[in-house]
């Protein structure tokens, strides 16, 4: 498919912006939340996000907390707070705008500012207790989000902002810069968008081993180097994990404690204890001991230049003109450090290679080879049945429904035309929350359903899982959003309960399946997909929305606080106190966990025994038995 032009994609990315006459801060808020959740890549019906914009704001436009994560025992992530100044269109004014706002959040969190809207000074009550009890794990980054990429001299801006800001605050300050740019270059090539190559220079030893491979080490403080020459060039480091085996996986992913450790306590003996990493170029050329590296990727590695982009930024950014016998000492040790790397030539064409040197350098037990093909083969193959059959665009990476937009005004004629489209990502939570159950989960986290995570292993390592399982989801989902859920939900029963009423739907749904003497498809979850294949047959449709009403009466019931058969009134609220909580807890919904939803439930699988529509329901049930 030709790939439309920044200008092109940025002016469909814009239009749900601007629809509807929008108000100054409404433009904002949207342009805010848009960026950021695709930036972060979060789910776009998340509560989690914080709006502050407006008067009294104190800096802060939107925040969000991304919590470190728990795996295997193991210590949690460090924290991280995003503090996002929002200028959408005119609003940035280049490097007065960055210094004027900047100020305005350094004096907020000093107390300077007290005037303060209720939702801006909760926040930063908020960032004050996180500052005074904050590990060297965790981060706060302040972001400045912007409809146009900034120039070179606003980020020579943002250096002295970010030395100021780690002064007033501490060394877990950091600034970061997000655009649509920023979005559009994660989702096309930019091999693809334009003959003007990515060159970073990488000073290493590495001696050539035929035409194609460079083999070697590479300082540890060079490396350094290397990916912030990438940073600056790009204006994303993620940006190079891009055809990763887990590009979808960005910044998200655990860091391993051995390599953290390794870098903190003994540089000097990195090379002996890590295994190395692996960069793809479309060229290489060399002048002694530098190399210029065109269009570098890191296929293998990704943990080990996280970790040592993480430390090291630590360890050599964070600002300060004093002299530190300990810090002297450290970096003594870590010019000693060296990584081991091989840089392959793949060239501008060569996909088979380039797949093939990913495929083997993550042969470890991190990433298995279902993983690379779920992500690779299995998603694709689907986006293209999914477009021919159902006429329906699946959306692999977020932004590439604008893309698609964007490439089909400019060829009307284009063959399919799609007319409707859905993120890969939400449907596998949409299947998980009513499939599986996984209400709670699917709400609360995204890891355990992006590749490699736990649900999506269970999900895609299921060989009968297939086309119409996702079909099915977009239908469920599709449906759902007449009942508008989310942010803006006209009804505040709904606004955080999307993935609960998928699985109080499918729990109707199997109650119907039992009634109807068919207990032998009772958990056979690829029947569910066949009765709901069933349901949205058009002559069906009544009885589809019979089902739909009774399961959202469910969870609106369910969300009248103090009500007959509240919330309010299950043994794990009472215990907690916190709704946003009790939603995303993983036992939501399951066996007796949550007993009254569980009463509820079941009065109205008898209610639904006496709606009008109960036999067609019943008949639709029955003749999913023929769907191939």
């Amino acid at each position: 498919m030709q790939r439309p032009t920044l200008d092109e994609f940025k002016n469909e990315w814009l239009q749900d912006i601007i629809t509807g006459s929008p108000t100054t801060t409404e433009l904002g808020n949207r342009f805010a939340q848009k960026i950021i959740s695709q930036w972060l890549e979060l789910d776009e019906y998340s509560n989690e996000m914080i709006y502050c914009d407006g008067c009294g704001d104190g800096g802060i436009d939107l925040a969000y907390l991304q919590k470190g994560q728990e795996n295997d025992g193991d210590e949690p992530e460090g924290d991280t707070w995003y503090i996002v100044q929002s200028k959408y269109g005119a609003a940035f004014q280049g490097a007065n705008t960055l210094f004027n706002e900047a100020k305005k959040f350094f004096d907020t969190m000093e107390g300077y500012r007290t005037n303060l809207s209720s939702l801006s000074a909760d926040v930063t009550e908020r960032l004050r207790t996180f500052i005074s009890s904050s590990s060297e794990k965790d981060k706060l980054i302040f972001v400045f989000a912007t409809t146009d990429a900034i120039t070179l001299e606003d980020k020579r801006a943002l250096e002295d902002i970010k030395v100021l800001g780690k002064n007033k605050i501490g060394p877990i300050f950091d600034i970061e810069t997000v655009c649509i740019e920023t979005i559009f270059n994660r989702l096309t090539e930019k091999e693809e968008q334009s003959p003007n190559k990515i060159t970073v220079k990488l000073a290493g030893k590495l001696v050539p081993s035929g035409d194609e491979l460079l083999v070697g080490s590479v300082k540890l403080i060079d490396l350094f180097i290397f990916l912030k020459e990438f940073k600056n060039v790009s204006g994303d480091l993620d940006l190079i994990y891009e055809k990763n085996v887990r590009k979808f996986l960005g910044n998200k992913r655990k860091v391993n404690k051995g390599i953290e450790k390794t870098l903190l306590e003994k540089p000097e003996r990195f090379g002996l204890y890590n295994n190395g990493i692996t960069i793809v170029v479309n060229d290489f050329e060399h002048n002694e001991n530098v190399f210029n590296l065109t269009e570098p990727f890191i296929v293998n590695g990704c943990q080990t230049t996280k970790s040592i982009w993480g430390v090291l930024v630590k360890k050599l950014e964070s600002g300060g003109t004093g002299y530190s016998p300990e810090l002297e000492e450290y970096k003594q040790k870590l010019e000693k450090g060296i990584v081991v790397v091989k840089v392959v030539k793949v060239g501008s064409h060569g996909e088979d290679l380039l797949l093939e040197t990913t495929r083997y350098t993550n042969s470890q037990n991190a990433v298995t080879e279902k993983d690379f093909l779920a992500l690779e083969r299995d998603f694709r193959n689907w986006a293209d049945q999914m477009a021919n059959k159902y006429n329906v665009y699946l959306e692999i990476q977020r932004g590439g429904w604008e893309s698609r937009k964007a490439f089909q005004k400019q060829n009307p004629t284009v063959i399919p035309y799609f007319k409707e489209n859905v993120n890969a990502f939400d449907l596998i939570k949409v299947y998980s929350a009513g499939w599986l159950g996984e209400a709670g989960l699917a709400f609360g986290k995204n890891p355990p359903f992006s590749p490699g995570g736990a649900i999506f292993n269970q999900i895609v390592n299921d060989d009968l899982f297939n086309l119409n399982d996702l079909y099915a989801a977009y239908v469920l989902s599709k449906q759902a959003e007449g009942f508008k859920f989310g942010k803006g939900a006209e009804k505040q029963s709904r606004g955080q309960t999307r993935y609960l009423y998928f699985m109080v739907f499918i729990e109707l749904l199997k109650d119907v399946i039992l009634k109807a003497e068919l207990s032998e498809y009772y958990t056979d979850r690829h029947y569910y997909t066949k009765c709901i294949i069933s349901l949205n047959k058009p002559e069906n449709i009544n009885a589809f929305k019979e089902l739909q009403e009774n399961a959202i009466q469910v969870v609106d019931e369910y969300m009248i606080s103090g009500g007959d058969n509240s919330y309010t009134k299950e043994p794990k609220f009472i215990s907690s106190g916190d709704i946003n909580s009790f939603l995303k807890w993983e036992q939501l919904g399951k066996a007796d966990s949550t007993p009254i939803l569980k009463n509820l439930i079941g009065d109205y699988k008898r209610l639904l025994l006496r709606t009008p529509s109960y036999k067609e329901i019943v008949k639709c049930v029955k003749e999913a038995k023929n769907i191939d």
